[in-house]
């Protein structure tokens, strides 16, 4: 298949939000208002906060604003692996906060258990599959690290290169890891929008196309500065609200607190979606189990199966634009689309003859240590989390639970936290940011050209905690 010719008819609108489903547009919030927490952001962090508020406590009045649409950012348009790690993984977890790796596993898996509990309670219809993912190897050197994990009593089983031809046909496979429990496949646009019906059921107010320009301490209350468009005319009109609260769920835009502005930085990321595959293409490439798939490399792709039988088959590169800029120009990348296509015929080059109905891409949030930070302002009338690197399907449920923790002013568990209280390593300023940045990717290429041994850049990120090894 020519590439040029499978991509040429794909819609640049993300799958998932290319959908009838899709609810009506909230009006802008138009009139100040006094709320006890105020939810700035209505991807699935602020969408999770907003639940779980309700539910500790039901007479709590929460208000929810978001600048454009609930979902439309990177919380819609993702893959949809809803993992139990809140560390980007366990060998990230141990590079980084070593004495709590353990616990913070468990609760890792309790915080997915949560998740389960909340789709089945509230009857959400989000395409929830307890699949599991296959960690796949396309490289001899990756299977041994692979073998090693095989850990049948903890759901990881390891498949040599025969048996994993059995579950999923693909040329490239020389063995695969599958984890078994702690993955779970969603439709991440319709968990945006079922978490908002409950929401909304439960007595949460939710403002659209209300953008927060300014946070500020009011001494016993916060402040909270929105502008909105007003309808039919050019002009902006301006609310505020006096809030008790305020968690602020932003992610990968501009952070509204000055000292966490250099702690993330926006990358862009890429994905493919096929047309539905018949039974004949089906049964070519096997995959009945439905996993997500991962490949081990540190340029990786993901895929996994759609409800209708199609496959999103997404990765490999990660673009970040100088000076931290966020745009919709940068969410169309023919060169990617190209490359993810060539690398998709080469996984499964039976299928030749598909083509794709949806390519697209845009920003995540990352820091320096991969998985999320947490901090606070204004004598913790204010609390924070972002950097969550692309696992925030799960991990942002947590995240509102412990900015929760953090705002009742009372010491739990989760504020007690090394996770919770220390912060990553900022990010330099520009231009040294984007330097920095482009020679990490290049080493990374490198390694994965070395059978994955890191070069003294690579090591010497490790040594100071900015290293990936998830």
């Amino acid at each position: 298949m020519d590439v040029t010719a499978a991509l040429a008819d794909a819609s640049t609108v993300p799958f998932w939000l290319d959908s009838e489903q899709r609810p009506k547009h909230l009006p802008p919030l138009a009139r100040d208002l006094e709320a006890d927490l105020v939810i700035v952001g209505g991807g699935f962090t602020g969408l999770w906060t907003a639940l779980q508020a309700k539910e500790r406590d039901p007479k709590r009045h929460v208000v929810l604003v978001e600048a454009n649409s609930i979902g439309w950012a990177a919380s819609g348009r993702n893959g949809g692996f809803c993992a139990a790690s809140l560390t980007h993984g366990y060998d990230n977890g141990e590079s980084h906060l070593p004495k709590e790796n353990e616990r913070l596993a468990q609760l890792g898996r309790e915080n997915l258990a949560a998740i389960g509990e909340a789709v089945t309670r509230y009857e959400m219809d989000v395409e929830f599959e307890r699949t599991g993912e296959l960690d796949v190897a396309t490289e001899d050197y990756q299977v041994p690290e692979l073998r090693e994990a095989h850990d049948p009593e903890a759901g990881f089983i390891f498949y040599n290169q025969e048996e994993l031809a059995q579950i999923v046909k693909s040329p490239t496979y020389k063995g695969a890891l599958w984890d078994s429990r702690e993955v779970v496949m969603v439709n991440p646009a319709k968990l945006c929008w079922e978490l908002l019906r409950v929401i909304r059921e439960l007595g949460v107010e939710v403002f659209e196309g209300t953008k927060v320009t300014d946070v500020s301490d009011r001494k016993s209350t916060v402040q909270v500065t929105t502008s909105s468009q007003v309808s039919g005319q050019d002009a902006e009109d301006s609310a505020t609200i006096s809030a008790k609260r305020v968690a602020l769920a932003t992610n990968v835009f501009p952070s509204l607190l000055k000292r966490a502005s250099l702690h993330t930085v926006p990358v862009y990321d890429y994905a493919l979606m096929t047309e539905p595959l018949d039974d004949e293409q089906l049964e070519s490439i096997g995959w009945g189990g439905r996993q997500g798939i991962g490949d081990c490399a540190n340029r990786f792709h993901y895929y996994r199966l759609s409800a209708d039988n199609r496959i999103l088959f997404g990765g490999w590169d990660a673009v970040y634009h100088y000076g931290r800029q966020v745009s919709w120009k940068y969410d169309q990348r023919p060169e990617t689309f190209e490359t993810l296509a060539e690398h998709f015929y080469e996984t499964f080059p039976q299928l030749a003859d598909l083509k794709f109905s949806h390519k697209w891409g845009g920003p995540i949030d990352t820091c320096s240590r991969f998985f999320s930070f947490f901090t606070t302002a204004y004598g913790k009338k204010v609390a924070m989390a972002a950097g969550f690197t692309g696992l925030g399907v799960g991990a942002s449920r947590f995240a509102g639970t412990v900015m929760l923790d953090l705002l009742s002013g009372q010491d739990t568990e989760l504020t007690q936290l090394e996770m919770v209280h220390k912060m990553p390593l900022p990010f330099p300023p520009e231009p040294v940011a984007w330097l920095g940045i482009q020679m990490t990717t290049n080493a990374l290429i490198k390694a994965d050209g070395n059978e994955g041994r890191r070069g003294p850049l690579l090591k010497a990120l490790d040594a100071v905690g900015m290293g990936f090894d998830s």
